[in-house]
């Protein structure tokens, strides 16, 4: 495992508690969130999933400290979350990359952001570049790599910050199937070896059958917990767990769960 790897911060306990966020503006409020209760042990891989709407982003925004709670809170560590912090990186579906910077600099961003000698950052860069599998990549500039290539460096970029939470909203949800699966067997290899505390967010069932430790199923906006769901899939994850009676049982479940909703 590179340094930079190993070097990775503990992974952060998350909790929320009767969480509420109302959005828009002061004449047109509505509900997004209503009264959320959620536990995320550290190092857990945790899916929240739901309906088109239902305020998935909303609550991984909250986690990021990008939007604030109307009503009760939500605490990493102890700590109550009211601004953004590097602890919890957040991935987006589209990358966030510098289209003027090289690979290894996009990637190495956040140290020179925190005065990390430029020798010492860009080895680190390189050892993540290493990680995602892209270690050949880092003198090409982000447009002359494909869409997964470019959600690799996003991860990378991410993760120098060593975040003790990686917060993900659909960030493979751009990608054609193959190309998909192929960034899922990644992520996973990856939060094997750095153990850090995952929230992924997706619409797609078998996704957070394949990735997740727990499936957290929302209804429609305000959105309520409606399901916490434990994933029995031994790991590594194959194609081969897709087959298996308790992923086919849980995904008729979530199935259910979501026509209900709807």
């Amino acid at each position: 495992m590179s340094a930079a790897a190993s070097a990775s911060a503990a992974p952060g306990r998350v909790g929320v508690r009767a969480l509420t966020i109302e959005l828009g503006p002061p004449h047109a409020r509505f509900p997004a969130l209503d009264s959320l209760e959620l536990d995320v042990a550290p190092g857990e891989f945790v899916c929240v999933l739901g309906p088109s709407g239902c305020g998935k982003s909303t609550l991984l925004g909250a986690l990021a400290g990008h939007v604030a709670a109307t009503r009760g809170e939500i605490v990493v560590d102890g700590e109550r979350v009211d601004r953004p912090h590097p602890d919890r990186g957040l991935v987006f579906q589209q990358h966030t990359l510098f289209p003027w910077k090289r690979v290894i600099d996009n990637v190495a961003f956040g140290l020179k952001m925190k005065g990390v000698p430029a020798r010492e950052r860009r080895r680190e860069a390189a050892e993540l570049l290493e990680l995602v599998g892209l270690g050949a990549f880092g003198a090409h500039y982000p447009a002359q790599l494909s869409g997964g290539m470019q959600q690799r460096v996003e991860i990378a970029r991410v993760l120098i910050n060593r975040p003790r939470i990686l917060l993900m909203d659909e960030p493979f949800g751009a990608l054609d199937a193959q190309t998909r699966r192929m960034m899922q067997t990644l992520l996973l290899d990856i939060w094997s070896r750095i153990g850090t505390t995952v929230l992924f967010v997706t619409h797609d069932i078998e996704e957070a059958l394949f990735l997740g430790d727990r499936i957290v199923m929302l209804s429609p906006r305000p959105a309520r917990i409606v399901a916490d769901i434990r994933v029995p899939l031994a790991r590594p994850r194959t194609d081969d767990s897709t087959t298996e009676p308790a992923f086919v049982d849980i995904k008729r479940r979530c199935l259910a769960l979501l026509r209900d909703a709807s």
